[in-house]
């Protein structure tokens, strides 16, 4: 049986967040877009994990957006990971009246929703999506806090040529939007700097089983094989090139740095690198505390791109104070001339949406652990 004191401190301590919630002037909505079932689910959750810490520090912090206090509320839609279902939900993020979106999780989605959202006129900010079609369309209303695959990958192209020395080179991609995208600018980037590519297959992004495409690398002798794909497909890539006794090295993109590829490869992955977006935490100034406080209120690590969609919030709503409105189309011209210290590093968008000064890093797996090995600005 509760005690009595019990009994008035919980209501009273619903008053006073009832209380919190009606002394804001307006409530603004946060769109978030990212796929909280199906495969991806789990970077989705943790894109979600990001821009809620962020929200609940704002409205802690009582943000005023020109003469009125603001209430943050998140308005998150499930695009499941599906291009279909993802502008489904990017209608609905609109007609739900957000002043801004984060996400989407995938380039494939991330393309058709932001034809809706630019529609619209509302701000559409991609914590994870690399694409380089993304920024490219001259929509205005878009933008990213991670690099691109044009920055990204090309700094992996030119590293397996300059850095490796890798002089036969196999590149292999899963066909979706984004890992087409990171093996097309790493493929343009190896013949820029004179490399030599002397295969290049596909397969899907469901796949098991790399035997063939394998098969014909073994055969043309590849020193290096470069794989466009997420985490899973990359280490069971890893796993059966060691079946196989191949003797080319590894080299991934983004998508790629974090537990769930070393479990999934296990002994595989040793010697493997990849170029992913963005620099470690722990060497960044406000890195630390996030990761503390990511733990401390989901009882886990970080496992990719939080730190995007906690900088990613913070600028939509910095953007909204420099423009003294929560107007969309007011919010998007404040974004492009937006300049913050987030945690992921400065964050200032150029003419397309992008980076001014995008950082990847080349990692290299070392005693089961990614170690970073180099931060590049390109």
């Amino acid at each position: 049986m509760k005690s009595v004191l019990s009994r008035v401190l919980i209501p009273t301590a619903l008053a006073f967040a009832v209380q919190a919630a009606w002394a804001a002037d307006i409530e603004v909505k946060i769109g978030l877009g990212a796929p909280l079932s199906g495969g991806s689910a789990a970077y989705g959750k943790d894109i979600e994990n990001g821009v809620r810490i962020a929200l609940d520090e704002a409205n802690a912090q009582n943000i005023r957006v020109g003469a009125q206090t603001v209430h943050f509320v998140l308005d998150s839609q499930d695009d499941q990971g599906d291009p279909r279902i993802g502008v489904q939900a990017a209608q609905k993020l609109v007609d739900d009246g957000v002043t801004v979106v984060i996400g989407h999780f995938n380039s494939g989605i991330c393309i058709p929703a932001s034809t809706i959202y630019a529609r619209a006129n509302v701000a559409m900010i991609t914590p994870a999506a690399s694409a380089p079609g993304i920024t490219s369309r001259g929509l205005t209303n878009v933008f990213r806090t991670l690099p691109q695959d044009a920055q990204n990958a090309a700094l992996a192209g030119q590293y397996a040529v300059k850095g490796l020395k890798a002089k036969r080179i196999a590149i292999l991609d899963d066909r979706t939007a984004f890992g087409q995208g990171e093996a097309d600018e790493f493929e343009k980037a190896v013949k820029a700097e004179g490399g030599t590519v002397v295969a290049r297959e596909f397969t899907n992004d469901k796949a098991v089983d790399f035997s063939s495409q394998l098969t014909v690398f073994k055969s043309q002798r590849a020193d290096l094989v470069y794989f466009g794909a997420l985490d899973q497909l990359s280490a069971n890539l890893v796993k059966k090139m060691k079946q196989l006794n191949m003797p080319a090295q590894f080299l991934g993109g983004g998508g790629i740095v974090d537990d769930v590829f070393l479990k999934l490869a296990g002994s595989a992955a040793e010697g493997a690198q990849a170029y992913e977006y963005g620099q470690p935490l722990t060497k960044l100034p406000q890195g630390p505390a996030f990761i503390a406080k990511y733990k401390k209120q989901y009882g886990q690590d970080v496992l990719a791109y939080a730190p995007f969609a906690y900088d990613a919030t913070w600028t939509a709503i910095k953007a909204m104070q420099a423009a003294g409105t929560t107007d969309s189309k007011a919010v998007i011209e404040a974004l492009h001339k937006i300049s913050v210290e987030g945690v992921t590093g400065k964050i200032e968008f150029n003419a397309a949406g992008d980076l001014k000064r995008p950082v990847s890093t080349l990692y290299q797996v070392q005693d089961n652990k990614w170690v970073p090995m180099a931060a590049s600005v390109n």
